[in-house]
């Protein structure tokens, strides 16, 4: 009979390493994430505690079409993007970026590590954006990442299949 995980210790989540990760689209988006949802084998949503160096980003600037995400600063300061609005945070602060809504990152500041809860939908498939970059990435289940330049999207006229 095969044991499933339901529960992490605090003891474990201390000591657990979690895994280095860079953004494919920015060198600069690097973190530690300790990705406790996949401990106890979530797969509607991820729980992550992540990990930002200062100076670093959370990852490249992007919008989800379909999956919302969220994050809690558990320790440490940061400058939000969201859209084109810059905001300070830091510990005991939430963000929540709603499917659809606008585009944002985060940059690490201060002196010392950014602590944060992130947590998201894991939906079979979702839509990004990526608009400083000019790209957009379609994702499903199963099948390979696409990602394209803005300029090679073509929309289908009225009328048209």
């Amino acid at each position: 009979m095969t044991k499933e995980r339901y529960l992490v210790r605090a003891a474990e989540i201390a000591d657990f390493q979690g895994k280095a990760k860079t953004h494919f689209l920015n060198p600069n988006a690097q973190r530690i994430n300790k990705s406790l949802g996949d401990l106890t084998g979530l797969t509607g949503i991820g729980f992550h505690i992540i990990q930002v160096l200062p100076g670093h980003e959370s990852t490249e600037y992007h919008v989800h079409y379909h999956e919302d995400e969220c994050t809690y600063v558990l320790s440490g300061s940061a400058r939000v993007t969201i859209g084109e609005e810059h905001h300070d945070v830091g510990a005991g602060d939430f963000i929540g970026y709603r499917a659809g809504g606008l585009a944002h990152t985060m940059l690490a500041t201060g002196d010392e590590p950014l602590v944060c809860i992130v947590v998201g939908a894991r939906l079979k498939h979702d839509v990004a954006d990526y608009p400083r970059l000019g790209k957009r990435l379609f994702r499903q289940t199963g099948l390979p990442w696409n990602l394209v330049d803005h300029e090679a999207i073509q929309t289908p006229q009225a009328g048209e299949k």
